[in-house]
């Protein structure tokens, strides 16, 4: 499958951001299906609990998951709870499958 780069509106400002096709490759391979909704400023902004478009105060507990990375076998933290049957890569190993999709 090929992805092209889209535009998205973002819910909380209303700003254009662009999703681009190689953060909709690394959305797949995480087993992610939905498309981002806030632009990169907001989920900062909410990351830090201050939207100043906004107002929102947003709950950024900041939890991860540890898996096991399946080239290299090194304990990685990801940012999502990963799948069963679904293999796992520490961004150093990721960036080389990337490369290889």
């Amino acid at each position: 499958m090929s992805f092209q780069d889209k535009v998205i509106c973002c819910s909380l400002c209303g700003a254009g951001f662009t999703f681009s096709a190689e953060k909709q490759e690394l959305f797949k391979s995480w087993g992610i299906s939905y498309e981002p909704k806030q632009c990169p400023s907001c989920q900062k902004a909410m990351k830090s609990k201050q939207c100043s478009s906004t107002g929102y105060s947003g709950n950024s507990s900041g939890r991860t998951f540890r898996a096991i990375c399946a080239d290299c076998g090194k304990t990685t933290n990801l940012p999502f709870e990963p799948r069963g049957g679904k293999r796992v890569y520490c961004s150093d190993c990721y960036r080389k499958v990337r490369q290889y999709r």
